[in-house]
């Protein structure tokens, strides 16, 4: 089994309150969920309004496999244009 992890560290364009942030977020959240079938979520920056960290993670039975869905999520959330990565961390197990 291996299992893969990133996080990725973003900037949010246009957001002026946390309610604003958290509607971004929530909706780049489901996408990404119902789209690659991973399990993620937002894990640091709650409380700063124009900065966000998601975290996801994935599990398949090839190394492969797992570097090609971290790939094309970080592709999918980086072609999104209400948000600008900053930094992201991969790791594989």
């Amino acid at each position: 089994m291996i299992i893969g992890a990133c996080s990725i560290k973003l900037h949010i364009f246009e957001v002026y309150s946390l309610k604003e942030k958290r509607q971004v977020i929530k909706s780049i959240l489901g996408r990404l969920q119902s789209r690659f079938n991973i399990s993620v979520a937002e894990v640091d920056y709650f409380d700063t309004w124009q900065s966000s960290v998601i975290g996801f993670a994935c599990v398949s039975n090839e190394t492969a496999h797992v570097r090609s869905i971290i790939n094309n999520v970080i592709r999918f959330v980086d072609l999104d244009g209400r948000v600008e990565i900053i930094d992201h961390e991969i790791e594989i197990l």
